[in-house]
C-alpha cells in the first residue's frame, strides 16, 4: 500500500486545520498517509517542489503567501490557476508538477452549505487572491468588487476576466452577500459599518480563533453565514481527491473540524 505524504506549505502553518479535515479524509478512505505542516519561505517552497518530483511528497496544499509562487514553480496549471494567479494544490502526474486552485470548490460548497442565497448579488471585499478565487466561484451572480485602492479591483476584475462591477470601499450594495477575501476580523477587526447594515448574508474566506466580528452581527440577525471553515473543507475535499481519487463526503471533515476542541488562535486560511 502506497504511503501518502501530504503537507501544507506557507508562513504562518503553526494553527492551520489542514492536518485535522486530512487525517479524517486518510482514514475515511482506509489509506495510510500523513498530513503535516511546512512553514516555508521562498527557498522553502521550491525544495518542497523538488520533494514533489522526487516523490519525497506525494501531494501539497499551498497558503499564503505563497500561491502565485507554487504557480510558477509547477509545469502545468489550470484554467483556475491562470485565471486567479495562484495555487493552492500541487501534486505530480505524467512526470510533471501541476498546480491547481480548489478555493472556488471552497467558495461554492461554504455558500450552499450555508444556504446563501442562490440569486443574491456579492460584494467582494478584497482585490488579492483569495478575492480572484471567489470571483472565480461565483461568476454566475452580479458581482461588485470592492477594495481600498480603487485601481486593485479594476486590476483583479481585469486579471480574472470576470464580469464584476466596482464599488467604492465602505458603500453597501443592498442585499448582497457580503465575501470577506481581505484579513479584516481575524482580529477583531470590523467591516465598514454600511456594507454590514444592508448585507444578506456573508461568506468569511479565512477563519481565526472563533466567529469575526461580521459572523457575530449577522448571526444575530439571524442571516445565514459561511465561516471560513466551511471554505477549508470545501477546498480540502477537492484536493484530496485530486491527490488520491477518493472523493470523501465533506461531513467527514466537518465532524472533524467539530471534533478537534478550540479553535486556532491566528487567521489561517488552510
Amino acid at each position: 500500500m502506497v504511503d501518502l505524504r501530504l503537507a501544507v506549505l506557507g508562513d504562518p502553518v503553526a494553527h492551520s486545520l489542514s492536518p485535522v479535515i486530512h487525517a479524517a479524509a486518510l482514514e475515511f478512505a482506509g489509506l495510510e498517509g500523513t498530513y503535516s505542516r511546512r512553514r516555508v519561505d521562498h527557498r522553502g517552497m521550491r525544495r518542497a517542489a523538488d520533494d514533489l518530483r522526487s516523490g519525497r511528497l506525494t501531494g501539497a496544499n499551498v497558503t499564503m503567501p505563497h500561491k502565485a509562487l507554487a504557480a510558477g514553480l509547477a509545469d502545468r496549471r489550470s484554467g483556475a490557476v491562470v485565471r486567479s494567479g495562484g495555487a493552492n494544490t500541487l501534486w505530480m502526474e505524467d512526470s510533471r508538477l501541476h498546480a491547481d486552485s480548489t478555493d472556488p470548490q471552497g467558495v461554492r460548497f461554504a455558500w450552499r452549505h450555508a444556504r446563501l442565497p442562490a440569486d443574491a448579488p456579492v460584494l467582494l471585499l478584497g482585490a488579492g487572491s483569495a478575492a480572484a478565487a471567489a470571483l472565480l466561484a461565483l461568476a454566475d451572480h452580479e458581482v461588485f468588487v470592492a477594495a481600498r485602492r480603487p485601481e486593485a479591483a479594476h486590476q483583479l476584475v481585469a486579471r480574472v476576466g470576470a464580469t464584476a462591477g466596482v464599488a467604492p470601499w465602505g458603500e453597501p450594495v443592498p442585499g448582497a452577500v457580503l465575501v470577506n477575501a481581505t484579513p479584516l476580523g481575524m482580529r477583531g477587526e470590523a467591516l465598514p459599518a454600511g456594507v454590514l447594515d444592508e448585507a444578506g448574508g456573508l461568506v468569511e474566506l479565512a477563519y481565526g480563533g472563533g466567529p469575526t466580528p461580521a459572523e457575530a452581527v449577522l448571526a444575530a440577525r439571524n442571516l445565514p453565514v459561511a465561516s471560513g471553515e466551511l471554505v477549508l473543507v470545501g477546498q480540502g475535499a477537492a484536493s484530496f481527491a485530486i491527490w488520491t481519487g477518493v472523493e470523501v463526503p465533506p461531513s467527514v471533515m466537518l465532524a472533524a473540524l467539530a471534533g478537534h476542541g478550540d479553535p486556532p488562535t491566528e487567521p489561517a486560511t488552510r
